[in-house]
């Protein structure tokens, strides 16, 4: 009996991912936004479908960064990532559908970024062709319930299985607060497109700093971005704190507001960099 894609998403969830969306290899070539060598056919001929996993960062462990507590559930959600994709892969596999699965991060060291800051496959375009989300301004996909606090991990299958609709209402508002607040000023504004120009070689130096202070990634942008049901959840809806952070925080370290994140950023990880 064939398998069908609501045991594929069940098994999905079982193993913990919050997100599971659906796209044929062929969307790729479709949407003809990708270059060809990026595309799942040029990277596994054999490709049908890719699926494509995710699950959630949270969004008060976020707004610490840079911490070395922002850091553990960085390396949490990649390795359960990178498990729920190979043991979906391999049970696919054994059901007669060859499958494989392409790790979320493609690269050795934050250093190999800094000279050649792109990976082989995106999860962001991914996550759009199998209807999780739109991409924003800062070139991260935004979803309805997280914003853009999700990290993404694919499954390639030769299984055939039934597309999710990509979305088509952009959820980014082109606000600003996300180039405003980068601390690499990475994004320069296209009038003529919601995506932003990014400086990745800027973005890559100034993940290195932080690698060699043990307080990798960054995630500013999308610590502050507005799209998310989970604000309400967590009761964080104030943009503005983070628009007066690094001014409050350097006049008043102990300010009520900021004082639990300065606290975190001052312990686990070198340096004393505190916004």
């Amino acid at each position: 009996m064939p398998i069908t894609k609501q045991q594929i998403t069940e098994f999905a969830q079982s193993l913990g991912a919050s997100m599971v969306g659906f796209a044929p290899a062929s969307r790729w070539d479709e949407y003809n936004e990708v270059a060809e060598p990026y595309r799942p056919a040029a990277l596994w001929p054999e490709t049908k479908t890719v699926i494509v996993l995710g699950v959630p960062v949270l969004l008060p462990i976020i707004e610490t960064t840079p911490s070395i507590y922002y850091v553990e559930q960085y390396d949490t959600s990649n390795i359960l990532l990178d498990q729920i994709a190979y043991r979906l892969a391999v049970y696919l596999t054994e059901k007669g559908y060859g499958s494989i699965f392409f790790p979320r991060d493609a690269y050795g060291d934050i250093q190999i970024l800094v000279k050649k800051p792109e990976a082989a496959f995106s999860h962001v375009f991914a996550g759009k062709y199998a209807g999780l989300g739109t991409i924003g301004y800062s070139h991260v996909l935004l979803n309805k319930q997280y914003g853009p606090r999700v990290r993404y991990v694919s499954v390639f299958t030769r299984l055939e299985v039934e597309p999710d609709a990509v979305q088509e209402h952009d959820l980014c508002t082109k606000c600003g607060v996300c180039q405003k607040l980068c601390p690499a000023q990475a994004f320069t504004t296209r009038d003529d497109q919601l995506i932003a120009l990014m400086d990745k070689h800027a973005c890559a130096r100034h993940h290195a700093q932080l690698r060699q202070e043990h307080r990798y990634p960054c995630g500013v942008c999308v610590k502050v971005c507005p799209v998310g049901a989970d604000r309400k959840i967590f009761h964080s809806t104030n943009i503005g704190l983070y628009l007066q952070e690094k001014e409050t925080i350097s006049r008043d370290p102990g300010h009520p507001a900021y004082k639990r994140w300065v606290h975190i950023r001052r312990h686990g990880s070198e340096g004393e960099r505190i916004f």
